[in-house]
């Protein structure tokens, strides 16, 4: 009988074995689980900070940039001026000079100048200020005038063209 017992036990001991094995590897998983939920959420933190980084340091450029376009318009009115004038070839030549290389600054942060002259009227670049009868049908709907040139940094439009449509 005691023989019995013994097997009784031992099964008995068996089975709150394998329930507490069973247990731990549940436990296990569950913490393998979190694990692998932290680290995903660790990544994508990571991701969306460096994100963030590089979206503030676009920004703080672009109102720099923003601030520096009347200058540029400055630059445009002065160099039109100078060249409808016959004085002072130095001024005109150095207005280029600093208009040249502000640009090239610019343009090596990203700025682009938003083409418009003689191109069809496009509501993403452009803002039409003025309205233009067409001498044929063919500038119909098309920029007449450029009135003051728009600028993208990047692929964003900082600055919309102000142009004059041939209707």
């Amino acid at each position: 009988m005691e023989d019995k017992a013994t097997k009784k036990d031992k099964k008995d001991a068996l089975k709150a074995m394998k329930a507490q094995l069973e247990e731990c590897e549940n436990n296990l998983a569950k913490e393998k689980d979190d694990y692998i939920r932290l680290m995903a959420e660790f990544e994508n933190f990571r991701r969306r900070s460096a994100a963030e980084r590089l979206e503030l340091i676009n920004t703080a450029s672009e109102k720099i940039i923003l601030e520096l376009l009347p200058v540029i318009d400055d630059c445009e009115r002065a160099m039109k001026a100078l060249g409808e004038s016959s004085d002072s070839a130095a001024a005109k030549e150095g207005t280029e000079l600093i208009y040249n290389k502000l640009m090239a600054v610019l343009k090596a942060k990203g700025l682009k100048m938003i083409e418009a002259a003689d191109k069809p009227f496009d509501t993403e670049f452009m803002e039409a200020v003025a309205q233009f009868p067409a001498q044929s049908e063919e500038q119909k709907g098309k920029v007449f005038d450029v009135v003051q040139n728009g600028y993208m940094l990047g692929e964003k439009v900082i600055r919309y063209a102000k142009v004059v449509v041939a209707q």
